[in-house]
Order: C-alpha cells, then structure tokens, then sequence
C-alpha cells in the first residue's frame, strides 16, 4: 500500500452517547477538564504499554512521545456564511504542562452531543490522548446548533455537511500555528457519518478518516425499519441532541453576547426541527416515508464520491448493523483503500470500541495510530494489509473470528430453506426443510409485547438495557418472546451451516385487515433448547413493492430486497388475498453448530423497536395469516458459505 496525495486520490465514510445522556450530565460536564492525561499518572502510563501484539508483519505501536496533553477551549472557528462554530484543540504538553510549539497533523472530530459534556467518555470513540501522545492534534467541533456553535440544528443538512468541509480546510490551513496541514477525522456514530459527508466533499488536507457504526441509509438502517417507525431510538436520540443543546453554552462567561445568541438558536431549533419531525412521523405525514428529507441525509447517496482510505467498525448488533457493511462494499469496488471489523457489538460497545482488541489486530487507538500513521504522516508500512484483511468479523455460534476479502463472500451459495407445514401462535412448530414442502398456514397473532425480552430490545435502544443489566437472561435466549409468534425450524443440522451476509425471508401472506408488519427473527437453536436471536427483519404489508432495480440477488434468489418506502408504492393487501413480501433481514456472520437447528420466528410487533404510523395504526391489529406450499412457496434465503 503506497501513500496517495489527496491530488492525486482526485484523479484516480448518530448517536454513539444517547444511552450514556445521564452519565454524561451528571458526570460528563464535571469531568471535563483542560488535560485528557495526567503526566505522571502510572494507570496512563500502564495503558499505553499494552500487550505486545503477534501480527505477521511485527509491527508494534511506538510509545508515547509526549508525558502529557493541554487543551485549549472554545477555538472560534468561522462558517462562510458568519455562522462561528466552537471547537477544543488538544495539543501535547511538555513535562512542564505546557504546549508544545510544532506543526503537527490534525485529528478532527465533529460532533452533536456537546463536546463539553461528551469530555474524554470512551462512548465517545477512542481516548484521544492516545494519538495527541504521539504528536497528533485533536479538534472535537461542536456541530452548527449543538453544544456551543452558533446556529440552528439541522441534523446532516445541506449546511451542516458544507461545515465539516470548511472545518477540515480550517484546520488544514497554515494559518493554524499548530496544523502541518494533514487532517485526519475519527469518531462513532453521527460523528462517523459527518466524515463521509465531509470527505464526500473532497476537503484540502484531508488524508483518511476512521468512521465507527456509521449509518448508510438513515431510513432503512433505523428510522423506519422495515416501514414502521423506530419509536426506540429515534426520540431518544433527538431528545438527547436537543437536550444536550440548551445546556448553556461554555462561551455565555467569555463571549456572553455569542454564548446568549448560541443558546437562543439551540431552543429556536428543539421547535423547529425536532419535534416537528417527530410530530409528522407519528402522525404519517411525509417523514413517515421515505424521500428526499432522508436520502440527503443519508451517507450511501455520497459514498461514491469517497477516495480518502475509510477505516470501518461495525457491530452484529449495532443500530447501522445494515449500513455500516454497505458503505464498506461501495469503497472496494471503488478501488478506496478501506477495512471492516464487525464484532458482537451493540451501538454503545461500537462507539467505545472497546473490545475492537479480540479481533487481534491492536486496541481501537492502537489501530487508529497505525492507519493515521501511514496515511498522515507518510509512515511507511508494507504489512498493513497482509496483518489486516479487507473484512474481520466475529462468526456467532462457533465465537470465532473470521477474515474475508469481501462482504459478501466470493464463494458464498444462496441456500433455501422453504417454510412447511403448520404452526400456531405459541404452539406447534413448523418445519423449515430443503425439500419439497408440506402444504400448510399459520396465524400470526397481533400481540402488542412481542420483542420487549428479546436482544432487539436491547439493540434498538442503542445497549442502554444491556449497559444497566448486563447478564439479563432476555439478551440470551428467544425462546420465551417466541411464544408470541408462530416459528419454523429445520432439523438438528448434522454438519455446520455458515452464513455471512444479509438474509431474504419470502413469506407468502394474506391479512384480513390488509395491512399489518412482519417482524421476523433468524435464530439458532441449541440442543437444550436456548434460542440465539441471530439478526432480525421487519416489513409493513402495504409496503411490500419491491424495486427489482435496486434489489440484490444471488444465484438468481432474492437475498437483499429494496423497498422504496414511499406514500405513492402503500398498496393494502385486499381481504383474503395471497401476495409475496420479501422481508429484508439484516446482515449477520453465523454458524449453526452440528445438533444445532436454524430457525424462523415471525410474530406481528417489535417492542420497543418499533409502532406503526397513525395512517398504519388501524391495520396493525389484524391477524396474517402465512401460507406455505407448492403454489405459495415461502422460504428463507441464506448466503451460505461452505465450511471452513
């Protein structure tokens, strides 16, 4: 891997503190100091000596340069439109705590969740002490309407995404006494995404960014899965930023008139943003569907225009489980230096990173150093792709680890498995089989507490349950959520199935109120009878249109359908009608052990996840009904891999 100017790269990638708002109030603002290490501290001293790694090519990460960091707050930084946006610069510090004078290369971290109060929480991505040691400045920007930026917020807006441009070419400036020039960007979540956009806009001086659980598709990966509304974690998460927004700004005692004016836009904009968005979704009104609001915020619709080399980390059981994957895929084909590492994670344990060591390449800021190292600082490094494989991801089932030179496998096989016979809510099982199957029906059931003990409680709510009750015996095992839904499962497998990729269920469905949401589970289920939830899918009735276009097939099967989601494709199933709808189910990397068996769950809710529209709510109560048979062939469509 050879370094490329960003002149030359021209000729040839929210949230990740929501669970933690109450720690980060009644902690984060205390917490928040001048100094992200202590000089002479021997638990820093001790964590940046970790364990020597065993990588192919023996690289090491090189120890700390400097004893110590300083930090300067509240850097005004000017928009071209007069808008000034706030920033804290971190720089080393001398043994005497005192800056040291050099040009150094720029990390820079945009976020909306109030710099101040987000301090040096891990929630926030890596400790950026780690990198400031070792001679790299930090930048952490309060976004335009957040935290203490002037302006109003306006979440991955038209505006907000020409800031970050002009915040990297800020930083990048020689003006800036202590920027060499070379920029890089790093963060979890809405500060992920920002990167994309900003690199999207080919910035001066941007080198390589480092985007942790970014979203690809803002509709599809969560706020509207599978078409219903996410009422898990989207009021959160703007209740979070909105909150975090009217905290007085640091600047109301230095800058009072810019602290008063910044504190008035912030609660200008919790009337004319927030709730009025959340007020349309609920009522299905426009923001219910997808269009134009959500594709230009949506990183995918910008991710060709990419060519800074993007370091990927997504999680099983992260928020953009569906997205994070799809970014990665679009910046191989397109030839952008770029990894993936998907762990067993939840949204909160992505943006930490904090078990991004058990893929065995390094820790979260051990990694970041290695990649800004060869990127910004021209370090030469011939074994960063032979230590690092394109895509590492945690295989559940056998708890390995497994490396792939792409997402979806090269020699991965669509494999169906057809839903037969009859199953009751809560009772008897159907079977899911390779063969021809039985004709049968089975009733799936409006019960509103389906999915509330179940891991997707828990990932659709970002991990906070998981952060609160960490050994909860809903995150382990489906079964119990299960009886409230009808299930098909295979028998014990004699040999191990491996999967890697996103899932298609074809479920052939009437509704006797003609509308009504399959939520569907992909599940392992041991020999004593503990039920893994593996990934999950979820899809309105009235939303089942299939763009044919945009849909991805293999081996001649569905594996990934897209569903426009819009008011003009809502089709109600007429009464006692039979109609396909192809259920996305989110990508995972499984194995199904030898005595293990694959199983379906699909029931009609997912609680807290998601609720129906106003325009939806009247048909959700209503009982489908699946049909499986030669002339209604209902199956589950896994990217099988053979063996390894």
């Amino acid at each position: 891997m050879t370094r490329t100017r960003p002149a030359a790269r021209a000729a040839a990638r929210a949230a990740a503190a929501l669970a933690a708002a109450a720690t980060l109030f009644t902690g984060g603002l205390a917490a928040a100091t001048t100094s992200y290490a202590d000089p002479g501290s021997p638990a820093r001293a001790a964590a940046d000596a970790g364990p020597r790694l065993d990588l192919p090519s023996g690289w090491q990460p090189r120890p700390a340069r400097y004893p110590g960091t300083v930090t300067e707050k509240d850097l005004a930084i000017p928009m071209s439109d007069g808008t000034v946006l706030r920033g804290d610069l971190t720089l080393p510090a001398r043994a005497d705590g005192t800056a040291v004078d050099r040009r150094l290369p720029v990390i820079v971290t945009i976020t909306a969740y109030n710099k101040s109060a987000q301090g040096s929480s891990g929630l926030a991505g890596a400790d950026p002490g780690y990198l400031v040691r070792r001679g790299y400045a930090q930048l952490v920007v309060d976004a335009r309407g957040t935290g203490s930026s002037e302006g109003s917020w306006d979440a991955f807006g038209p505006r907000e995404n020409r800031d970050g441009k002009e915040i990297v070419e800020w930083a990048h400036s020689r003006r800036r006494s202590w920027s060499n020039g070379h920029v890089g960007m790093s963060g979890p979540s809405y500060m992920g995404i920002n990167q994309l956009f900003t690199a999207a806009q080919h910035p001066r001086g941007l080198d390589a960014i480092f985007p942790q659980v970014p979203a690809g598709d803002v509709y599809r990966d969560v706020v509207a899965s599978g078409g219903q509304i996410d009422v898990g974690f989207i009021p959160l998460w703007l209740g979070l930023v909105t909150a975090t927004g009217v905290v007085p700004p640091a600047t109301l005692g230095s800058d009072p008139q810019s602290g008063i004016s910044t504190l008035l836009d912030h609660l200008s904009g919790a009337g004319t943003f927030t709730a009025p968005l959340l007020l349309d979704a609920a009522l299905g009104g426009d923001a219910a569907y997808d269009g134009p609001f959500y594709r230009e915020r949506s990183p995918l619709r910008v991710i060709d225009r990419v060519d800074v080399p993007t370091f990927l980390v997504g999680g099983e059981y992260d928020l953009f489980q569906r997205g994070t994957p799809m970014l990665f895929e679009h910046l191989q084909r397109n030839g952008v230096p770029t990894h993936l590492i998907v762990g067993p994670w939840n949204h909160l344990q992505g943006s930490s990173g904090e078990g991004v060591a058990d893929a065995g390449y390094g820790t979260l800021p051990e990694l970041q150093l290695r990649w800004f190292d060869h990127w910004l600082r021209g370090r030469r490094d011939p074994g960063l792709d032979r230590d690092i494989a394109p895509v590492t991801r945690y295989e559940l089932g056998s708890d390995r680890w497994r490396t792939t030179d792409r997402w979806v496998p090269a020699g991965a096989r669509a494999r169906s498995y057809r839903l037969s016979g009859s199953a009751t809510t809560g009772g008897e099982h159907g079977v899911l089989t390779r063969g021809t199957a039985r004709p049968g029906t089975a009733d799936v059931l409006p019960v509103p507490v389906s999915g509330l003990c179940t891991r997707s409680a828990d990932q659709w709510t970002a991990g906070l349950p998981s952060a609160v009750w960490a050994d909860n015996p809903c995150f382990t095992d489906n079964a119990p959520d299960d009886s409230s839904g009808v299930v098909f499962e295979t028998r014990p497998v004699k040999h191990a199935v491996h999967l890697a990729g996103p899932i298609d269920a074809h479920l052939c469905t009437s509704s006797v109120g003609g509308d009504g949401m399959l939520s569907v589970a992909v599940e392992d289920v041991a020999p004593d009878g503990t039920v893994s939830r593996l990934t999950g899918g979820w899809q309105v009735l009235s939303q089942r249109a299939l763009d044919r276009s945009r849909t991805r097939y293999l081996d001649g099967k569905v594996l990934q359908p897209f569903h426009p989601f819009t008011r003009a494709s809502r089709r109600p199933v007429a009464d006692g009608r039979v109609v396909p709808v192809d259920v996305e189910v989110f990508p995972t990397t499984a194995a199904i052990e030898p005595g293990h068996r694959l199983r379906i769950a699909v029931q009609a809710f997912d609680v807290p996840h998601l609720a129906p529209s106003a325009t939806e709510a009247p048909g959700s109560l209503t009982v489908m009904t699946l049909h499986a048979s030669a002339r209604y062939p209902s199956e589950l469509t896994i990217p099988w891999v053979r063996g390894r």
